[in-house]
């Protein structure tokens, strides 16, 4: 089914000995797309993972660490977490935060301590709430070995977009686009009566809608869409983007070639090690 909503998810926590943290959690193929919510004053300790990690704010500041680089995020700024990159995220005293957080698919959700080594196999989500509860970070026993965090070198990481989401509109069409190694983000602006022309996907993508409507055709469906609701696009899937409304504004998060050439090419031994699961939602 190419329409979602997060609420029609159930919202689990992703990481609970290491992070507050909880989220529903949309598979694709390539990619989980998560709406990741934190109390104020909460947030995950320092840590890892193997993927690269996409963050896009819609609610509250984020108190935010990639690297050795510590800066407050609002909606707006979205930030980049290269695989392997040391950081930590949590919410400002003064309020709950939300944000899309996206992963590819060569690792599960679940994070690893920063002074912990990559283990023989992930932890799913379901395994590691059978096992911790929150904040039960003494209690686990990560994989013996050097942690492969990466702390020094990284390059900014912090993408300023737009000043807030509810910022006055833009005259004409405008796209911010940030391509990581495994993942692609779009931030999209676009004034009513604009037709995306129908396309065939190169990629697997997810779009989500921050305000407007639009009317979307995907995998032979079509609705019209309005603030939060989330379209799945499958690779080579048909597709189509209508705006109804005076002005939408939407994200899109895309697979890369990359990503695709080396999840398409995992011999069954390293699927298993990164637990997955092939089938989307």
């Amino acid at each position: 089914m190419p329409f979602h909503r997060f609420e029609d998810v159930e919202s689990r926590y992703l990481t609970p000995h290491l992070s507050t943290g909880k989220a529903p959690v949309i598979e694709g193929k390539y990619m989980y797309f998560c709406l990741l919510h934190k109390n104020a004053g909460t947030g995950s300790e320092l840590h890892y993972h193997p993927n690269e990690l996409l963050i896009f704010p819609l609610r509250g500041k984020i108190n935010a660490i990639v690297g050795k680089d510590r800066r407050i995020v609002a909606p707006g700024t979205f930030v980049h977490a290269p695989a392997y990159a040391r950081h930590s995220m949590r919410a400002t005293e003064d309020g709950h935060c939300q944000y899309l957080y996206i992963k590819d698919k060569t690792w599960t959700v679940v994070g690893l301590a920063e002074n912990e080594a990559v283990p023989e196999k992930a932890m799913t989500v379901e395994e590691v709430n059978r096992r911790y509860k929150v904040g039960e970070r003494d209690k686990h026993k990560g994989a013996a070995g050097k942690s492969q965090a990466v702390v020094e070198g990284l390059d900014v990481c912090f993408y300023p977009i737009v000043e807030s989401l509810d910022a006055p509109r833009r005259s004409a069409r405008h796209v911010d686009w940030i391509e990581g190694e495994r993942l692609a983000f779009g931030f999209f602006e676009v004034p009513g009566g604009y037709d995306e022309p129908r396309a065939t996907a190169q990629h697997e993508m997810f779009i989500y809608v921050l305000s407007g409507k639009l009317q979307a055709q995907a995998n032979g469906q079509s609705r019209t869409i309005g603030a939060a609701d989330i379209v799945h696009i499958a690779r080579g899937a048909p597709y189509r983007l209508q705006v109804q409304s005076p002005f939408a504004r939407y994200v899109l998060v895309c697979s890369t070639p990359y990503l695709e050439n080396r999840i398409d090419n995992l011999t069954p031994d390293e699927a298993e090690r990164a637990r997955l699961n092939v089938k989307p939602n």
